[in-house]
């Protein structure tokens, strides 16, 4: 596995995102030692960025990775979130400088290490000035409680604001071959401030893989029953994307997954993918994608890929993306 960096952080090109294990998609905390096994062998193919969160579960997805890394913490990137749970009482996010100290101590002791390596705000906070609590961050880095800071769903105003308290190593934010907005302002901030870029849902939420041609098979509870991109009729318009990157699948001799997360690879240095599954043999596909070169035809298929139908969450989660 070929690796490349965040904020000074040497990350494997393709890492783990292990929300899904316990939390949001079909399938989410049915069998710890299978999850187990699937993070187990993720490390063992290369993989060492591990992503996770308080508010997965809530916090039992922390649990698991700190059972699953329990002998084996010094040889990855672990990465957690905070912010969107409050442990002071108050209604909604919570970015206050006192919520971020108690919820560092939490992600700590569930992860059973005594230091996170990229600590991120989850979302940002509109009523707590980022200022404040990068300074709070900035703190934890001097204590030796977190080594990296990064931020989640930030919008460029946002992003200047915090790295200019304390360096960003990376931004945590949805992009993919169906989610191209952060090509706009976002990658080229990030360019130019040296700051890593972590796309988490980079296989569209499962939709790019081709195994999701309707809702049949979904949990009752799986979130993407109430995603507008596979509701009222878009999962049937946005096909169309999923067949042509099935297609380039084909003349590559590769699956959908892993072309989609080769586009990715193909963007530059500083970006690392974040797939998540709950299976072994999954891990092994995605990892696989970094040794695959796409041609230039390829490319320029891929990059010509029609918007897809729908806005990527609804609206309540929308307003609180790009703040």
């Amino acid at each position: 596995m070929r690796t490349t960096s965040l904020g000074g952080l040497k990350v494997s090109r393709i890492g783990f995102g292990a929300m899904g294990m316990s939390a949001f998609y079909t399938g989410a905390g049915r069998n710890e030692e299978e999850a187990i096994r699937t993070i187990h062998r993720a490390l063992d193919l290369g993989v060492n960025h591990v992503d996770t969160a308080e508010v997965y579960g809530p916090y039992v997805n922390e649990e698991l990775v700190g059972r699953a890394l329990k002998g084996r913490r010094d040889h990855v990137v672990l990465a957690t979130k905070f912010g969107l749970i409050s442990h002071n009482g108050r209604p909604g996010m919570d970015s206050t400088p006192a919520n971020v100290r108690v919820a560092v101590e939490g992600s700590l002791r569930r992860l059973g290490t005594d230091v996170i390596d990229l600590y991120y705000q989850h979302r940002v906070d509109p009523d707590t000035p980022i200022e404040a609590t990068m300074s709070t961050l900035a703190d934890l880095v001097a204590e030796g409680k977190i080594r990296q800071i990064g931020l989640s769903e930030a919008g460029p105003s946002t992003i200047r604001r915090a790295h200019a308290i304390h360096p960003i190593a990376a931004v945590q934010t949805e992009y993919s071959l169906w989610t191209r907005d952060p090509e706009a302002e976002i990658l080229p901030l990030l360019r130019e401030l040296r700051i890593g870029l972590v796309p988490y849902s980079p296989l569209g939420h499962g939709f790019l893989t081709g195994t999701i041609r309707s809702l049949k098979g979904l949990d009752a509870h799986d979130w993407r029953r109430t995603n507008p991109r596979f509701t009222g009729g878009n999962l049937e318009r946005n096909l169309r994307i999923v067949d042509e990157v099935h297609a380039v699948a084909t003349e590559a001799e590769a699956t959908p997954a892993q072309i989609a997360l080769a586009w990715l690879l193909g963007q530059g240095e500083g970006i690392a993918p974040i797939p998540g599954t709950t299976r072994v043999e999954r891990v092994e596909e995605n990892v696989a994608a970094d040794g695959i070169q796409l041609t230039s035809d390829q490319f320029a298929r891929l990059n010509a890929l029609p918007v897809p139908s729908g806005e990527r969450h609804r609206e309540p989660d929308m307003e609180t993306i790009d703040r």
